[in-house]
């Protein structure tokens, strides 16, 4: 029988890695989508749900509502100092992503960004999920 800590490791890396795809995937294709839609800079909510039936818009929208739904589920029972920079890992994805799919520029100074987050991501990645037990907001310590 696996002990508890084994299952929350594992229950935390698929949540992780589900919050990362999802986050990387679906900023790619909104940002993708709104390319194709032009710049809005109307007051008016008519441009932006317009926007919203461009299919890589949909796809994108869709991603990021896993992307929060999943996030929250795992900020449920880790905490926020461990899934914050792990989960930071999309930055780097998204900056890969948006050089090599989207042919954006990334600068130096941008790709040194990308460096230091992918060290934190691997310190914090080797800590523990939790350290907080299973304190409930309003009851003592």
């Amino acid at each position: 029988m696996t002990s508890p800590l084994k299952k929350l490791q594992l229950k935390t890396r698929i949540f992780t890695a589900i919050v990362v795809l999802t986050n990387v995937l679906g900023n790619s294709f909104l940002s993708r989508g709104m390319q194709g839609v032009g710049e809005l800079l109307s007051l008016s909510p008519l441009p932006y749900i317009r926007a919203l039936f461009n299919p890589w818009v949909a796809v994108g929208v869709s991603l990021l509502i896993v992307w929060l739904l999943s996030h929250m589920a795992l900020l449920s029972w880790a905490d926020l100092s461990y899934v914050l920079p792990v989960t930071s890992i999309a930055y780097v994805l998204v900056a890969l992503v948006g050089r090599f799919l989207l042919h954006e520029h990334v600068s130096l100074t941008r790709w040194l960004g990308v460096t230091l987050i992918m060290a934190g991501v691997t310190l914090v990645g080797h800590t523990v999920p939790r350290t907080t037990g299973a304190h409930k907001p309003g009851t003592s310590v």
